[in-house]
């Protein structure tokens, strides 16, 4: 391992990054990291905390990052909102795995377009869904116990406190902007949902009520496709969590409701909510460190050059067991 390229992590001294490149380094003592930024010297500063880490400067408008034409890496791990897809392009020049957070349903497009006409350069992780995936995968986890399901609700209570950092404030910013419709899938069939029919409230696990709505997010196609249930739906709210109305930290709650049958073919229903003490930041990490752990082959083999999502590439069960391991609580609702 010590003899690896190392990881270039693109926005790797933000709030996502820094979490991320910390967990990786917990997990895998001797992986090589690389911080990219923009301000050097805040990115040296993560690198030196770290160790066996190095600290560059990039530039996002140029398709060689800046970087020098003979330096290598591993994997791209892009935490931040690249609008030229230069990482991206990056990573297929170089013919290593790539991962990217922030472009979201509304923007996916021109991404998946750029790794399929490029599909045998490398394995593309599209993982711009919430929490980079983890709640998909939790969902999942919480599926395995039915034969059929014909329903998924998620509503997700985020802290007004806790939008993350600069980039990730920027990320909702756009996404408000673009639209204010709603994605979910009704009988089987993907429908959007005008802004009013996207309104929803979302209890919190003390019973306080907010007003959320249904937003257009990759979790409801990847859920609805790997599950097979023909409704599914994810709300979304951002106010002051009752953690925080404790005088406590803020936390995270995402509240799963699942309906269908179990094996005997009787009807079976569960309602959880995944909770964390700390916030969607320890979870959005968590996501994006299983997913580069997948790419680069640590645990399992390397995924094959192509486009993937975090339910293709990692297993329910094991990031259970992470997320249990970092801190995350399932209540039962």
């Amino acid at each position: 391992m010590a003899n690896e390229t190392s990881v270039l992590m693109l926005g790797g001294s933000g709030q996502a990054g820094t979490d991320t490149a910390a967990l990786l380094r917990r997990w895998h003592p001797t992986l090589p990291l690389t911080i990219a930024g923009r301000d050097l010297d805040r990115a040296q500063r993560v690198a030196d905390d770290l160790g066996n880490a190095t600290a560059v400067s990039i530039d996002l408008t140029r398709r060689d990052l800046g970087l020098p034409a003979d330096a290598a890496h591993s994997a791209v791990i892009t935490t931040l909102w690249d609008n030229r897809l230069n990482g991206l392009h990056y990573a297929q020049d170089h013919g290593v795995p790539y991962l990217s957070i922030s472009s979201g349903l509304l923007d996916i497009g021109p991404e998946v377009v750029a790794a399929a006409q490029r599909s045998s350069a490398a394995p593309v992780l599209v993982a711009s869904h919430f929490v980079a995936g983890l709640a998909v995968l939790a969902i999942l986890d919480a599926a395995r116990e039915f034969e059929h399901i014909d329903t998924i609700g998620v509503g997700a209570l985020l802290d007004e406190t806790d939008t993350g950092g600069p980039a990730g404030i920027a990320d909702l910013e756009r996404w408000s902007t673009v639209t204010a419709a709603g994605l979910i899938r009704r009988d089987g069939v993907f429908t959007w949902l005008a802004e009013a029919d996207a309104q929803a409230p979302i209890s919190a696990i003390d019973g306080t009520v907010f007003p959320g709505q249904s937003i257009p997010i990759p979790d409801v196609p990847s859920v609805a496709l790997a599950t097979g249930a023909p409704n599914v739906r994810f709300d979304f709210a951002v106010g002051e969590t009752p953690s925080r109305r404790r005088g406590e930290p803020a936390s995270i709650e995402i509240r799963i409701d699942l309906t269908g049958t179990d094996s005997a073919g009787e009807p079976l229903s569960t309602s959880r909510y995944l909770v964390h003490p700390a916030g969607q930041r320890p979870l959005t990490a968590l996501g994006i460190a299983l997913g580069a752990e997948r790419l680069l082959g640590l645990r399992g083999n390397r995924p094959a050059p192509g486009i993937h999502t975090p339910e293709s590439l990692v297993d329910p069960a094991y990031a259970a067991e992470r997320m249990a391991e970092a801190g995350t609580l399932i209540v039962p609702a």
